[in-house]
């Protein structure tokens, strides 16, 4: 897509005369002093919560922490406050023009210094024939390379620079001076050097959303700069390239495997590149109508179960905090008003765009991209996303969400055909979602992990046996039916299970869900089945009953609940306090036909 065009429309030739001015630097007072009362006393508030807070050491052994211990926190909380601070006292000298500038010189000055713009967990390049990372702990200056947050840096630096440009040389142009050597030591370099960086796509072809988040940052290092017309040219059609390789690997249907929670860096960092496309060459370079692209950005509205909860398949979290204004921007291109006025309603704060990893840019458009008047929204519909092969369905107070796909997908749960139900908007059977990140969890060791294994998904265990990991074993003969979805999981499961198939059919109706597995073992085999609740089920004979629903279930099952302490804070974030762990127990058979009903309980109706 993006090649094609250059190559019929080389970028050179499209680009403006000047770099446009992408922000109101703070010089431009009347821009800055025209900001509502409310945004103005947001960043004074949010400059406060950092004031009293020192720039904190990076130390060596807190990034040595990932090898030694498994913890990426030791160096992530450090790097990520550093960061932090920095953008709210930047954004509070450029809010109050007599603010003092010390904060933000020694936020510059600190960064600079650093070894390594990048993380601790993100200190190899994973291609074929790289180093395992116990081979290099800790980061070598005169190896760079460039991960998520590197970039990231890069641009919090370069809007430091062009915000504040002129008060930070009237200290010294030293400062300035430095901010435009390291972006073009740690960044511009390495990314025009070397096609070696597995998010290019030129080692490895399984891209995931770093390469639009990587290439959206580079991009707007390169026209902050900026860089001579030919280089920057040269540098953008680069990136457009990578750009094509991330699409080739996203299915047509635009679904983002990684779950909704990753938008903001899949989905939203593509509607980062394509704005600045077309804002350096005065809307000459505009993809906004593109089918893939339009599926891309429209991605949650097809997965919000509403009342901030979105489908949490995968790394995900149930309730993801998404970039309301990329959404609203990307309905405003792509003339989609509901998809624009969902980003309205999740336009959230200046903070939120600090609290997960410091989207400066994200921060600035949130000011000045106005809301504008709000609109209705379109009721919610029922979804088929083919390649992803994700369902929703809605009918009554009922939303029931599930899936086929594989067990490879990027951020991988063993999930294959597990599902999620809410009632009248409140979560009844759930996925725990994502957890704080170790060492671990992008490792061998990964699947040890509880959140990521099917015996604690709404799946079957056949034999006592497991869903295994690996794009081999997935769903087979998926049938998308008028109220559900129908598929064949057997093909998820290792040869252990003794399976034949496991055909599930789930359908929604008006009165709840009817869930139906046919099994057919080689030989006489015990099942169980899993159901994740949130609240503490009560088991009575044929029954569960947990607080608005109740599951009935054949009377010669065995039930057991077991409470799941939710203690990791990212978790908890969702689900404060416990999950609840069902498992059904049936008596050996060759064949099962599992049917269960879920109802509202007689108490709730």
């Amino acid at each position: 897509m993006f090649a094609e065009f250059f190559r019929e429309h080389p970028l050179e030739t499209l680009l403006l005369p000047e770099p446009p001015a992408l922000f109101p630097p703070a010089s431009d007072r009347a821009s800055w002093n025209g900001l509502p009362a409310e945004a103005l006393r947001e960043i004074s508030a949010l400059a406060q919560t950092y004031a009293d807070r020192p720039y904190p050491m990076r130390k060596a052994t807190d990034f040595l922490a990932f090898v030694r211990t498994g913890s990426r926190q030791a160096d992530e909380a450090p790097y990520f406050l550093r960061r932090r601070k920095l953008c709210a006292a930047v954004l509070l000298c450029c809010a109050e023009e007599t603010a003092p500038l010390d904060d933000v010189i020694d936020g510059v000055w600190c960064i600079c210094e650093e070894t390594s713009w990048v993380i601790s967990a993100h200190n190899i390049n994973p291609i074929p024939g790289a180093p395992e990372p116990r081979e290099y702990p800790l980061p070598d200056k005169g190896r760079p390379y460039i991960d998520l947050f590197s970039a990231q840096t890069g641009m919090i630096l370069s809007l430091t620079a062009f915000l504040l440009g002129d008060r930070l040389r009237a200290v010294s142009p030293v400062l300035t001076e430095r901010i435009r050597s390291e972006i073009l030591d740690r960044i511009l370099t390495p990314f025009r050097a070397t096609d070696d960086f597995w998010w290019m796509g030129v080692r490895r072809q399984d891209l995931c959303n770093w390469t639009p988040w990587i290439l959206s940052n580079v991009m707007l290092c390169a026209v902050l700069r900026p860089l001579p017309r030919p280089e920057l040219a040269a540098l953008l059609t680069r990136a457009g390239v990578m750009l094509d390789r991330w699409l080739a690997v996203v299915p047509r249907d635009g679904g983002c495997d990684e779950g909704a929670g990753y938008w903001n860096m899949a989905g939203g960092a593509l509607c980062d590149c394509l704005e600045l496309l077309e804002e350096v060459t005065g809307g000459r370079a505009v993809f906004w109508q593109e089918e893939k692209i339009r599926n891309i950005l429209s991605f949650p509205q097809k997965a919000e179960l509403g009342g901030g909860w979105f489908v949490n398949f995968a790394d995900c979290d149930a309730r993801p905090l998404l970039s309301g204004e990329r959404l609203q921007l990307a309905g405003e291109k792509t003339g989609d008003p509901a998809l624009a006025a969902m980003g309205r309603r999740l336009r959230g704060s200046l903070a939120g765009q600090l609290d997960d990893v410091p989207h400066f840019s994200r921060l600035l458009k949130l000011l000045f991209h106005p809301a504008g008047s709000a609109a209705a929204e379109e009721k919610p519909r029922d979804v088929w996303l083919p390649d992803l092969q994700m369902r929703m369905v809605r009918r009554g107070g009922w939303t029931l969400a599930c899936k086929g796909g594989h067990n490879g997908e990027s951020h991988n749960h063993n999930d294959v055909g597990s599902f999620l139900l809410f009632l009248d908007g409140e979560p009844v059977l759930v996925d725990a979602g994502n957890m704080v990140y170790t060492a671990k969890t992008f490792s061998g060791e990964r699947y040890s992990l509880w959140n990521v294994r099917s015996a604690w998904h709404n799946l079957p265990l056949p034999a006592g046996q497991e869903q295994q990991p690996g794009a081999v074993f997935a769903a087979r003969e998926v049938e998308c039916l008028p109220d559900g979805l129908r598929l064949d999981i057997a093909g998820a499961y290792g040869p252990e299970a003794g399976l034949q198939s496991l055909r599930r059919e789930l359908k929604l109706t008006e009165d709840g869900l009817e869930l139906t597995d046919r099994l057919s073992f080689r030989e006489e085999s015990p099942a169980q089945w899993v159901f994740l609740f949130r609240q503490a089920p009560k088991v009575l004979p044929g029954r569960l009953t947990a607080g608005p629903a109740e599951v009935t279930f054949p009377r010669d099952f065995q039930a057991r609940v077991e409470t799941i302490p939710v203690t990791d804070s990212r978790m908890a974030r969702s689900f404060p306090g416990a999950l609840y762990r069902a498992v059904l127990s049936a008596p050996p058979a060759r064949l099962f036909n599992g049917s269960f009903r879920i109802r509202r309980s007689a108490a709730n109706e």
